[in-house]
């Protein structure tokens, strides 16, 4: 009976486990397919999710986010919160904006976890007309 009681608490943990996206994830260029940064999603206590980059893997032109256009204009890169306000809707993380750094432009963002990788979308007016990225589940 422990056994079962055991294998049933870590299962449900896996499963509760398996629907977040907290942590550190690295980016991968879609583009290029190369590694390019560490970002570390976190919840707020507003209940939304968060994200900023903690860590380049690739040095980049410049230090700051020079292209960006709102409040994030002219800020370091590492530290620069580039995912705001998304919210869990079953399996799916929707509803907040991601904001590529080399474009300083902002988009909707979706995000859903397949084990150790989220698919990334961010996107214009609807989700069709959008760029995707994986991003790998960081050490």
């Amino acid at each position: 009976m422990k056994k079962l009681i055991l294998a049933f608490a870590l299962s449900f943990i896996g499963v509760l486990s398996f629907a977040q996206i907290e942590g550190k994830w690295k980016t991968i260029d879609d583009e290029t397919g190369k590694a390019k940064s560490i970002v570390e999603i976190w919840k707020k206590s507003d209940g939304k999710y968060y994200g900023k980059i903690s860590q380049l893997l690739i040095k980049p032109e410049n230090a700051n986010c020079v292209a960006c256009k709102d409040d994030r204009k002219n800020k370091p890169l590492v530290g620069l919160e580039i995912i705001r306000g998304l919210s869990k809707d079953g399996n799916e993380f929707t509803g907040g904006t991601i904001t590529d750094p080399k474009k300083g432009k902002t988009y909707k963002c979706t995000i859903t976890r397949d084990g150790d990788k989220l698919n990334v979308r961010g996107y214009l007016g609807i989700s069709l007309l959008g760029r995707d990225q994986t991003w790998l589940k960081a050490d």
